[in-house]
């Protein structure tokens, strides 16, 4: 019979103290060769790709908030949304550019289109939606070519949900542990926190008599994005510390509160008082905000201690072998 322990901790039997004794070999921790990580955490910077992830998911979900205006006869929040979702895409393309270093970069990307590939898929619906952003939020401000106005806007509407999801895939394709093993929930999350900013930023910038579908889409995101993440963070349990602790956890707990409290205030005044609805709105946003910089920030923490590798893994390879 072999002298390995058989529950997969690899720690012989004689090694273990017997009933009643005290184990004389400590709890083993996880360590790599020369101390390095077992995995190279992404280059990525924090306020160049953190907030892609956040302004990314704002104009997406504002381009859908901005054709339901137009479509209910709501010219000034529609116009509102046009104008955040443009400038919303234009400052997270920078951000994009510069984490590359050289513009030209983004452009090879468009060389090939590999439907395998988040980033490449990614890099297709930035190309597409970004002029129709553009030529939807200059004829809203303008006033002119109404025709091509509302036909980039439609098509603006139809790729937003695309562009405000498809980052939850970018990073889940990683093999950061925090980002990977929360593959099943992050799309949902993405999806609910960028429908939240949005909402929260027509009823910021909208006045108070148009504002109320935007009030209604931010309540609801904003309640799916906390329980979407409740629901990941208990699934993932021990692998979804950095969740809860560090900055990444800091910046999470700020997130539900802060966003919280926002769907509080718009349900309770929103409705009533124009500053209440901007101030609901503005919380809506950075909570949005926060959730995105958390994630980011959380997943570089699990890339950096190995234990959040060696423990998942070895979770699956028991459950196979069970």
């Amino acid at each position: 019979m072999s002298d390995t322990n058989p529950t997969g901790t690899g720690m012989p039997r004689w090694r273990r103290g017997r009933r009643g004794e005290k184990a004389m070999v400590p709890e083993p921790t996880f360590t790599s060769y020369y101390g390095k990580p077992i995995l190279n955490a992404p280059v990525w910077k924090a306020p160049d790709i953190a907030g892609y992830l956040f302004l990314g998911g704002l104009a997406g979900a504002s381009s859908v908030v901005a054709a339901g205006a137009d479509a209910t006869g709501r010219p000034r929040l529609a116009r509102a949304s046009k104008v955040g979702a443009f400038a919303a895409i234009g400052l997270g393309a920078l951000g994009l550019i510069h984490d590359l270093g050289r513009p030209e970069r983004f452009v090879n990307m468009l060389r090939t289109f590999k439907p395998t590939s988040p980033m490449s898929v990614g890099s297709w619906l930035l190309a597409g939606y970004g002029p129709a952003s553009a030529v939807a939020a200059a004829s809203a401000v303008s006033g002119r070519v109404p025709r091509i106005g509302a036909g980039a806007t439609a098509a603006a509407a139809a790729t937003g949900p695309f562009v405000a999801a498809y980052t939850a895939a970018l990073i889940s394709d990683t093999s950061v542990p925090a980002w990977h093993e929360g593959y099943r929930e992050m799309p949902f999350l993405f999806t609910a926190s960028a429908a939240s900013a949005a909402g929260g930023l027509g009823m910021l910038a909208a006045p108070l008599d148009e504002s109320a579908p935007a009030r209604y889409v931010g309540v609801l995101g904003a309640t799916a994005e906390i329980a979407a993440a409740k629901l990941m963070e208990q699934r993932l349990g021990d692998a979804a510390e950095p969740y809860r602790s560090g900055e990444g956890g800091r910046l999470m707990k700020a997130a539900e509160r802060i966003t919280a409290a926002s769907v509080g205030l718009a349900l309770a005044a929103g409705g009533r008082r124009r500053s209440a609805a901007a101030l609901s709105g503005a919380g809506l946003m950075l909570g949005s905000a926060l959730t995105r910089f958390g994630i980011f920030k959380a997943g570089f923490d699990s890339a950096n201690d190995p234990r959040y590798t060696v423990v998942p893994q070895r979770a699956r390879l028991n459950a196979a072998q069970s």
